[in-house]
């Protein structure tokens, strides 16, 4: 853990070089001395400390400065630090000024010049001062932190990016916290673009894109090499699947990813029927496992990158990427799962997003309504989940279902911990007619679908889980789709295929295309379970072998 500051600030640099020996001499076991031969010096060097997160214990400054008095930095500074203790070096004429200091700026104490010996004048007040701070001092968090609005639209997508992936990060909130306000919009009035991400080094990004960040803190975005034996497209349970059995059995795979590892599954908050788990798995859990597992044995797992398009250009098949780059293989395993949410079209959603209505558990909000009521819309086993995640955090959790009751879309151990969940209430026959808010949900229409009755209910937040589609427009000039989006396999695929070409049937995971295959929820017919898509990515290996046999 990086030592926490002691900055000394003097303009006579005889003096300040004093200060800075006889501090060192006494605590540089356990502080780092800083020091500033000015005001302004001084306020840049703490304001870049506030960016770093790094603690200052205590500040020891000279009242007698050209531009900025001890006194005037003092109250400049308190803004940044308000819990830093304050100490002033004063000469006898300056005594009545420390003196309206204590109220003005609360200050804790004044040293006259010279103050040697150190350790008869300076020390014991220093020791007594750094003590008192240590002992209510909750030191600054040393790694990643995202400072931005609890209903900036663009601070929720940041937090659940982070979250969803795993990388620990501390919340600022810049309507609670004015000190970093103070930091963050600087002289300026206009409101900054948020979120801001401070970085341990000092550094920032503003407003930074998904794929910006994560290439900030270290994943990997870009293909370490132009050709693949196997490249699998979503890490979901199936391509997850696909990928650690690929690589354990020797093809260079490569596993790209949009969002997280795990897809729809990882944003799970327990998995409970997963064989051999008998207390559950969390999606997250069961999804950072599993790439860690596909890492180890070699597949290079790509993180925040789109896929725009596919080419075949035999015996190749070409992926093309949002960042403009292209990736080849011989063979190709789509495996993108249900990417998309099915859109809630009632008036005020759009608006509101990411400000009180979210799509899907969004995890990374749940501490945000710690002792509030929230709404879940939804009676799927998703949904269900996620009432169960936020009744640990909420006083209350509302699920509105447009069935009179949870069955029979609902498994029964799901309903029953449900029923059994004091905090947590269920309203049938209902549906979302509207949302209101002015920057965040306020209120929402409800309407009972046996009445027709509606009514308008106040409502902090709103999680929608009403279904997911399949993220295939990407695959479609090139792949055959049923109706509604998924991905043709095996004897359906032979049906739609287009210029196949070839003496053989297309095999069992095996689009219309030869060498392009599909596995998991995105593929027609699927049964849609995360152990059966982990089946069919594992089993999907032994056709993606026939195929290499024969190119």
């Amino acid at each position: 853990m990086a030592k926490p500051v002691i900055l000394a600030v003097d303009d006579d640099r005889e003096v300040l070089s004093a200060v800075e020996r006889d501090l060192r001499q006494r605590y540089r076991q356990a502080y780092r001395v800083v020091s500033a031969t000015s005001g302004e010096q001084a306020l840049e060097t703490a304001r870049e400390f506030k960016r770093r997160g790094a603690a200052i214990a205590l500040f020891l400054i000279d009242q007698r400065m050209p531009g900025l008095s001890g006194t005037a930095l003092l109250g400049e500074l308190r803004t940044l630090y308000p819990e830093t203790k304050r100490a002033l070096l004063t000469a006898y004429a300056d005594t009545e000024a420390a003196i309206a200091a204590i109220n003005d700026v609360g200050l804790d104490y004044y040293f006259m010049k010279p103050w040697d010996p150190p350790e008869d004048r300076l020390y014991p007040v220093v020791d007594d001062l750094l003590a008192d701070w240590s002992a209510h001092a909750v030191l600054p968090f040393e790694g990643l932190r995202v400072v931005g609005s609890r209903w900036s639209p663009g601070s929720f997508a940041t937090r659940d990016f982070l979250s969803r992936n795993q990388v620990p990060y501390q919340w600022v909130d810049l309507d609670v916290d004015p000190e970093m306000r103070a930091l963050i919009m600087g002289e300026g009035t206009e409101a900054p673009r948020l979120p801001v991400v401070l970085f341990p080094d000092g550094t920032s990004m503003v407003a930074p894109s998904n794929p910006e960040l994560a290439t900030r803190i270290g994943m990997q975005t870009v293909a370490g090499r132009p050709f693949y034996d196997l490249v699998i497209i979503g890490a979901g349970p199936a391509g997850l699947a696909c990928a650690v059995y690929g690589a354990s059995e020797g093809l260079k795979t490569l596993l790209i990813e949009q969002n997280a590892p795990g897809g729809q599954a990882g944003t799970s908050s327990m998995i409970e029927n997963y064989l051999g788990f008998p207390n559950g798995v969390t999606g997250a859990d069961l999804a950072r496992r599993a790439a860690t597992q596909a890492k180890r044995f070699g597949a290079e797992v790509l993180i925040s990158n789109a896929v725009t398009g596919l080419r075949r250009e035999d015996p190749y098949r070409i992926v093309e990427l949002a960042n403009g780059t292209e990736v080849a293989c011989h063979a190709l395993m789509l495996s993108s799962g249900m990417a998309a949410v099915k859109e809630l079209e009632v008036p005020g959603v759009a608006a509101l997003l990411g400000a009180g209505v979210y799509y899907g558990a969004a995890l990374s909000e749940a501490s945000m309504y710690r002792g509030q009521h929230v709404y879940v819309l939804g009676g799927a086993n998703s949904a269900g989940q996620g009432a169960l995640f936020f009744s640990r955090y909420a006083s209350h959790v509302t699920l509105i279902v447009r069935k009179p009751d949870l069955s029979p879309q609902m498994s029964q151990y799901l309903i029953d911990r449900i029923l059994q969940t004091e905090n947590i209430s269920v309203i049938g026959d209902s549906e979302v007619t509207a949302v209101h808010g002015e920057g965040h949900l306020e209120r929402m229409d409800l309407r009972n679908a046996e009445t027709g009755v509606t009514t308008s209910i106040p409502a902090v937040a709103l999680f929608i889980f009403i279904g997911v589609l399949p993220r295939t427009e990407c695959f479609r000039p090139l792949v055959a789709t049923d109706d509604k989006g998924f991905i043709l396999t095996g004897i359906d695929a032979r049906e739609a295929a287009r210029g196949w070409g070839l003496a053989r049937e297309p095999m069992m995971f095996e689009t219309n295309v030869p060498g392009i295959f599909a596995a998991g929820d995105v593929r027609a017919n699927a049964n849609r379970r995360i152990a059966a898509a982990v089946g069919e990515g594992s089993a999907a290996i032994f056709s993606v072998h026939q195929y290499l046999k024969s190119v």
